[in-house]
């Protein structure tokens, strides 16, 4: 029995044509593991990029799921959620920019949910009061899972690393002490829990098996070893 179903109810050429790094499905099933959402509930997907998670927790979950994403195209998107068998009611595109603030009325959301896109806008430490929280109802969950570093090495970056990676690029990562220090600076939210994905590596291996130049360009590092220095970060927050 797989461990994915959900994640793997979608066909193998969907999955690759439309997934922008370590496999979103199968992180986003496991974060979700035992989550505390409602049935129903309104939830964005921060940083959706192609759409195929807002795909998935709004086919699989059935939760009424917002699409937000500052690079990708919302027709686009839409199409790929009618072909899926979605309508408008149960996923909708939003062009937005999250380091900017949300075109939504506050506490608009139950919950949400962001998958290998929350490193590069939350690193800031005022950004969850600032920029997030008040979109979110008290009480409501945050579920993040993010690439991280098993231990922060930016002072002296292993050159498997850098076969792949800029350092610049690398800043995006991070460990789990790194991450809990600042989300602690927020006022409004408590941490529920910061742990290692178990997928880790079967979300890699299922990204570098995709034909693109993104995916080829990634192989380097991790082949030369860089996939035990790196892992995949859940975290899971409350707002107070």
């Amino acid at each position: 029995m797989t461990k994915y179903p959900k994640a793997e109810s979608f066909p193998l050429s969907i999955v690759q044509s439309k997934i922008m790094g370590p496999n979103p499905l199968k992180l986003c099933e496991e974060l979700l593991r035992d989550h505390e959402i409602a049935p129903h509930s309104v939830v964005l997907d921060l940083g959706s990029g192609t759409g195929i998670t807002s795909c998935l927790l709004a086919r699989e979950y059935g939760f009424t799921t917002y699409a937000v994403d500052l690079w990708s195209d919302p027709g686009e998107n839409m199409r790929f959620f009618e072909e899926m068998g979605l309508s408008n009611r149960e996923v909708c595109p939003v062009k937005a920019d999250a380091s900017q603030g949300l075109p939504f009325a506050t506490e608009f959301f139950d919950a949400v949910v962001s998958i290998d896109s929350y490193n590069y806008f939350g690193r800031d430490p005022g950004y969850l009061d600032a920029k997030l929280l008040p979109y979110v109802k008290h009480g409501g969950l945050l579920y993040l899972a993010i690439p991280g570093m098993v231990r922060d090495c930016h002072d002296h970056l292993p050159a498997e690393l850098l076969l792949s990676w800029t350092p610049e690029q690398l800043e995006y990562m991070h460990d789990m002490d790194w991450w809990r220090a600042i989300i602690r600076q927020a006022a409004g939210a408590e941490i529920v829990r910061i742990h290692e994905l178990s997928c880790h590596e079967e979300a890699w291996a299922d990204w570098l098996s995709c034909d693109n130049e993104y995916a080829r360009g990634d192989r380097a590092a991790i082949e030369a070893g860089g996939i035990k220095l790196l892992n995949s970060i859940g975290i899971v927050l409350r707002r107070k």
